[in-house]
Formats: C-alpha cells, structure tokens, sequence
C-alpha cells in the first residue's frame, strides 16, 4: 500500500486521522510540519504516523489491519522525508508497549515517563555520548545544576547563578543549544559566558538535543495545553535526572515565574519528581529592581522590540548591555522587532 502525505488544510482527513488515534488513546498533536496516512479502498486512513523537526510521533494503526506491516511502511516513509529535509538525528515519542517495534527498527530508548510514552533516538550511543562529553568536566565537591535559556542573559539570570554558586562548590551551567528564537545561540551562550567568567566554580555546557529542546520539549517554545506540557516537562526532566547522576548534582535550582505558563509548570514537575532521586529543586524568587520591577527577559525583549532599551538597562550586566547597544546587535534587534509577540508563554 502507499503511504501519502496530508495536507494541513485537509480538515476531513484530518478529523479522521484524529479519530483513529483516539482508538489507540493518542491525541493527535497540535504543533506537527508533516502528517502521513495509508488508506484502504474507500479513502479511509488505516494507518498514520507524523513529524515535527526531528521527532517522530502520532502514530496509530486500525486493529483490522494490524500485523500487516503498515506501521513499518509508515515509519520507513517518515525517515526518508526527515532525511530529506536534513534531518538525521531521529527521535521517537511512543507508547511503552510500542517501544519494542522501534528498538527492532534500531532506535534505541533514551527515557520513559511511566504509563505515559517513551523517548528513543536513532543513534545507539547518543544520549550516552553526550553524557560522556559532560562527565568530562565534572569536578568533585557538592554540586548544583541550571538548565538556562537566557534570551538574553540578565541579571535576574546572573543572581540565580549567584545564588547557585555561593552555596555550592560548582555549578554546572547548562545553556539552551536550540536556535528557537530572534536571539541566536551562538549570541546568548557568549553573554552568558561574558557574564559568569567572574565566578570560577561556574562550568558551563550546552544542552544538545537533550535538556528543553524540540525534541524534549516543544512545549517550551510553542503553546500547548496543560496536559502536554506535563508530560513533556515530565520526559525533560528524566532526562534531567540522568545527566544528574552522571555529575553527581544534588540540587537544581530555577527562577520563580509568576508569569510564564509553561515555566510555572515545568517548575511545578521539577519540585515534584526530582527529590526522589536525591535532587533538591531549589526555586529562587526572582531579583527586583530598587523601583520593584521584576527583572525579566521577556520585559528586556518587549524593550528592545519597542525601542526603549535605555527603560531596562537596569535590568541587564554589563556585557549584555553591550552588545545591545552595538552595530553588531542590529541584525538581532531587527529580527526581535520582527516578532509579534516577545513575551514568554
């Protein structure tokens, strides 16, 4: 049979597809580039899988036709077009008593969220290799984490490090590596070593495609509902655990966030799974200005992107402030002006 991609603007199909995976318990994704089915006879889909970036998911199988060998043709079809789209480093959400069939295709189980999916990834030592690559810096002592987007890098950033470090003999930095907004990796991860070479039990690394990225947690950059967000926060926060252990951190520490919803939730999950595992989540309120505003990225970009930087530069350390007002920083202001909406959700 022939696996045929769907339009986004297929809305009838679409209602199918959803109700097919409604028979096996999944929900169809909100946040998916490419939607595949095989059909029988009549034009009903009988078997479908999706994508979104490099992950796969969403697939389902009518119980008629199980044990036909659809689901095979369906993943062989997803991998070939992420492969044409440049992607190669292939994950897979999936329910636990669908893992074996993948780990038979050669992928290989990363993490599980209990009852709920598991994540694996096309490279046998992936996940392995990156945790080899940041045990390299470990050092020994008592040992904290924070797992940092800084878009940009403020003070209100440079004051939970602070924090971190004061009661910690290292922390280990971890610096979102995900190109997901106007503000470039490359930009952040230099102001946020700009701003922290002064506290020398600060290491920094960056997340890969492991610690709230859009394989991990899509969630983190696009609006989803409450339920999603959950397991997602839960996936990342396994993955979290592993990295952990490897280090030998017994304490994470974040931002307060009264404002953001998918932080406030993702703080929520953190405080509730990670004491489990000998992990302190330590939620610092967030640092304020003598007038009482709150230091908050989302308030620096909402500046930059009004044109008022001079209103936050209260708010940002001395490198960051800068750039900003650099010739450099004019390709990054433009793409923040750009944006609709700057504030984090």
């Amino acid at each position: 049979m022939t696996v045929s991609s769907v339009s986004p603007r297929d809305a009838r199909t679409l209602a199918k597809i959803k109700a097919l995976l409604e028979r096996v318990d999944i929900t169809l994704d909100e946040h998916l580039d490419y939607v595949c089915a095989i059909f029988d006879e009549e034009g009903e889909p009988i078997a479908t899988g999706s994508a979104f970036g490099s992950t796969l998911r969403c697939f389902a199988v009518h119980p008629a036709h199980q044990g036909e060998g659809l689901l095979n043709e369906i993943i062989t079809h997803l991998m070939e077009d992420r492969t044409n789209r440049g992607y190669f480093h292939l994950f897979v959400y999936t329910k636990p008593g669908s893992a074996k069939f993948f780990k038979d295709l050669g992928f290989s189980e990363i993490a599980e969220v209990p009852g709920f999916l598991v994540f694996l990834e096309n490279r046998k030592n992936g996940f392995s290799g990156y945790l080899k690559q940041i045990e390299a810096k470990k050092r020994p002592g008592k040992a904290a984490a924070i797992v940092m987007n800084a878009n940009p890098f403020t003070l209100g950033h440079r004051y939970l490090v602070e924090q971190a470090a004061e009661e910690n003999d290292v922390v280990h930095l971890f610096l979102l590596s995900e190109n997901a907004g106007p503000i470039p990796a490359a930009v952040r991860h230099r102001l946020v070593r700009e701003g922290v070479k002064d506290l020398p039990n600060v290491v920094c690394h960056e997340t890969g495609e492991y610690l709230i990225s859009s394989a991990t947690f899509p969630g983190y950059f696009l609006k989803s509902e409450e339920k999603i967000l959950r397991t997602q926060a839960r996936l990342d926060t396994a993955l979290f655990v592993r990295i952990a252990q490897t280090l030998d951190v017994t304490a994470r520490y974040v931002g307060h966030e009264p404002h953001s919803i998918v932080t406030g939730i993702y703080n929520e999950v953190l405080a509730e799974a990670l004491p489990a595992h000998g992990i302190q989540c330590r939620i610092i309120r967030r640092k304020e200005l003598p007038d009482g505003r709150v230091i908050s990225a989302s308030t620096v970009r909402q500046a930059i992107h009004d044109d008022c930087l001079d209103d936050v530069a209260e708010m940002l350390p001395e490198p960051t402030l800068a750039f900003f007002r650099s010739l450099e920083a004019a390709p990054v202001i433009a793409a923040i002006r750009r944006e609709k909406d700057v504030v984090h959700y």
